[in-house]
């Protein structure tokens, strides 16, 4: 796939992926233009790489349309997919930080300082919860999928859930990165950024973001990955904040635990999960990166939303 945007005439492959270098910030602060203030809730996060894009319609394509090898056990579908059968699902256990921990992956942010657990990785129990049928991807009018190919190959994929979005960065070779990885992205680490761009204010031509509905171009709101590439973050990310919620790792919790050390919520809260960015239909309020690293949604691991995207995060 090498047909996202930079920001002029040019393109490039969609599953770009820079490197974060990874460092210490303060997940609580605030920043009106003026610098960081209020830090509070440090947290250490290690060398990672976190997509430049959204995650494509054209990329889930693929991945909707993969099959287990030799028709190995699998979940099978119930004629909605494209393909009418199979469908691919993660090993147990895979999907792990495998970089952190000598293996392990993600500490546990509750117990980092007794009884510590990891993550666990892909659960089989899981598999049902995989279901990108035509009829589930059309959730709503702002559905960007489509059931052939079309013009909506370059919008960052929605109405998928919290276990499909997991599922295809394991099957991409990557991971759901966690609150804290995204918050130390979208911060620019260590400067604790207003914006992930810096302060300039985001304006309405969606340059910076797609916003407050702002955008509007072949019948939707919502825009090819990229398009707002003044808005790139400090490794190069973009659609940090607007366009679309991603899904991340962790459980949503109410406050932070400290200290975290690459550490994630990995027990299942009443909040559900985090979707971290705001939207495409969100207010200017929403593209704030900083005010306890703002623009959170608590949000149902099984809902369909067509505010909710993802991208993924990788090994070094």
């Amino acid at each position: 796939m090498v047909n996202c945007l930079t920001g002029g005439a040019e393109t490039e492959s969609c599953c770009t992926s820079p490197e974060v270098q990874g460092g210490t910030f303060y997940r609580t602060y605030a920043n009106d233009g003026g610098g960081p203030t209020g830090e509070t809730d440090p947290a250490t996060v290690s060398n990672f790489r976190l997509d430049k894009y959204l995650v494509t319609v054209g990329r889930f394509r693929q991945f909707v349309t993969a099959v287990l090898p030799d028709g190995g056990a699998g979940w099978t579908g119930d004629g909605g997919f494209p393909d009418g059968g199979l469908r691919w699902v993660p090993e147990p256990g895979s999907g792990k930080h495998a970089h952190l921990n000598e293996g392990s992956g993600l500490a546990n942010e509750p117990n980092v300082t007794s009884g510590q657990t990891y993550e666990p990785g892909w659960s089989p129990g899981d598999n049902v919860n995989i279901a990108p049928t035509n009829a589930n991807l059309a959730c709503t009018q702002y559905s960007t999928w489509t059931s052939t190919v079309g013009s909506h190959e370059n919008l960052p994929i929605n109405c998928v859930n919290w276990y499909e979005a997991y599922a295809f960065c394991i099957w991409d070779g990557a991971f759901l990165p966690s609150v804290t990885e995204w918050e130390y992205a979208a911060a620019g680490g260590s400067e604790q950024r207003e914006y992930p761009w810096g302060s300039h204010a985001p304006g309405t031509d969606s340059q910076y973001a797609i916003y407050s509905g702002y955008y509007y171009g072949d019948g939707t709101y919502i825009a090819p990955v990229g398009t707002a590439a003044l808005g790139a973050g400090l490794w190069g990310q973009v659609d940090l904040v607007g366009e679309s919620n991603a899904w991340i790792f962790d459980w949503a919790e109410a406050s932070y635990a400290d200290p975290c050390i690459d550490c994630a919520y990995l027990d299942p809260s009443p909040y559900g999960s985090y979707a971290r960015g705001g939207g495409y239909n969100f207010d200017a309020s929403r593209l704030l990166v900083a005010s306890d690293c703002g623009n959170a949604s608590r949000t149902d691991r099984g809902g369909m939303y067509d505010g909710a995207g993802f991208r993924c995060a990788r090994s070094p």
